[in-house]
């Protein structure tokens, strides 16, 4: 015996949510102050060790 399934509907579908757009608006932002961090980091080790 075959059963034939009823098509889903598309209705029932919900669109998940990325998390990764939780953070894209504040990589203008975050990408300066940590790369301006990562300078003065090392710089500070250079200063420090030689």
């Amino acid at each position: 015996m075959s059963t034939t399934h009823a098509p889903e509907s598309h209705a029932a579908e919900h669109e998940e949510h990325d998390p990764v757009e939780n953070i894209v608006h504040a990589i203008p932002i975050v990408l300066p102050v940590m790369g301006g961090l990562l300078m003065f980091l090392l710089a500070f080790i250079a200063v420090y060790v030689g």
